[in-house]
């Protein structure tokens, strides 16, 4: 062998032994955990902020439904008052008309 193939040869050993030196230690697990935790950690503080977003729109449409429920109900009181006068009234008039037709009869 000449000088640049033992020189060639000699590079792709110390490559091949690099290699062999990273394959064999592995992949480093505890920067994978602490990626995986990371990111499940995050994922789950964004779906409690979305799940807590909703439920508070949804507490939001229930007040504005419940207002107007009130609102209906007061209106319901105020008419059911003036039905109260009105069948008074007509109580009264019914009365007159059957005290006419004694007196007649």
């Amino acid at each position: 062998m000449t000088g640049i193939h033992m020189a060639a040869a000699g590079s792709m050993n110390v490559a091949a032994s690099t290699a062999n030196a990273t394959a064999s230690q592995g992949t480093n697990l505890t920067a994978i955990i602490i990626v995986l935790g990371v990111i499940f950690v995050v994922g789950t503080v964004i779906a409690v902020v979305v799940a807590s977003y909703f439920r508070l729109q949804s507490h939001r449409a229930d007040a504005v439904a419940m207002a107007a429920y009130r609102k209906l109900a007061e209106e319901a009181v105020a008419n059911q008052g003036e039905l109260r006068a009105q069948l008074a009234a007509l109580t009264e008039h019914v009365r007159a008309v059957e005290q006419l037709m004694r007196e007649v009869g």
